[in-house]
């Protein structure tokens, strides 16, 4: 018998704050579309622009657990892959800590691993590969979680459109309507396979929201693509050339490790999901 969802909480960054799919008043984007596909599922969505998985563990997270969520449905990751203190073992930790706190509340938890965004965004040779590396980093931080906690995930890389333009707002950094229509299909897909009752369907026809105009696309470049390439060049260009340099020099990329955060010293024990935030520790906007 399916499982009824009851609760959905939407966690994540500017993603599932719904960026890219303007509508009067604000954002709708991915959650409100899913929501609309759970008719009976109260619905709670703690995103916030800029989010980082660390600021999903110790701001999000503790908002969600007390609705125990029947559905969680979590899209983060990228904005560390995005910053020159990019760690993964760090973020194995806190994305293990986030996903193994929802399916000890009882969540069937959907996330989702990332595509290559050098594709939609595109940048110069070295920072495009930068950034595919990066990403393939993360993507071996999420492979390793879902396989611990046996939880569902939409490979972005594999949803037919992906690399479309029509699926890319203005910004090229953010889903559109469509885009986010997408997305919001592939969640309710999941949560199906999972065992969830899904009464209701994802529409791929776009209604309209705000309309985008050439205007648009030139006013985001000067006012917002420009500085956002000139913040986050600078956070890849470390990487970046030191990609370049290994290039010529002929020289391998060096090991990075990522440590299961399940196991204590002795590898016996399963390390404690805390939400309480260490000393020090603040939000970055992107």
């Amino acid at each position: 018998m399916a499982k009824t969802v009851r609760s959905l909480v939407v966690l994540g960054d500017s993603t599932t704050v719904g960026v890219g799919d303007p509508v009067p008043g604000g954002w709708r984007g991915v959650g409100p579309l899913l929501a609309a596909a759970l008719p009976h599922a109260r619905y709670l969505n703690a995103s916030v622009t800029g989010a980082r998985v660390a600021s999903v563990r110790y701001g999000q997270l503790p908002r969600v657990l007390p609705e125990r969520p029947d559905a969680a449905v979590l899209l983060v990751g990228m904005n560390d892959a995005l910053r020159s203190d990019f760690d993964p073992r760090r973020l194995h930790v806190d994305l293990d800590a986030v996903v193994g706190a929802l399916v000890a509340a009882g969540s069937t938890v959907v996330t989702v691993r990332f595509h290559d965004h050098s594709r939609v965004f595109r940048l110069p040779g070295a920072l495009g590969r930068a950034l595919r590396a990066r990403i393939a980093e993360l993507s071996g931080v999420v492979d390793a979680v879902v396989r611990r906690h046996g939880v569902e995930c939409v490979d972005l890389d594999l949803v037919e459109g992906a690399y479309s333009a029509g699926t890319w707002a203005v910004d090229r950094l953010h889903p559109s309507e469509a885009g986010h229509r997408l997305l919001a299909a592939a969640f309710a897909e999941r949560l199906a396979r999972a065992g969830c009752e899904v009464p209701g369907e994802v529409s791929p026809v776009c209604t309209g929201g705000i309309r985008v105009t050439p205007l648009h696309h030139v006013a985001w470049l000067v006012v917002k693509g420009i500085p956002w390439l000139w913040r986050r060049g600078g956070d890849l260009l470390p990487h970046a050339a030191a990609i370049v340099y290994r290039s010529w020099t002929g020289r391998p990329e060096p090991a990075r490790h990522t440590t299961d955060p399940g196991l204590d010293r002795a590898g016996t024990g399963v390390v404690a999901a805390s939400t309480t935030a260490p000393a020090g520790w603040r939000q970055r906007r992107s």
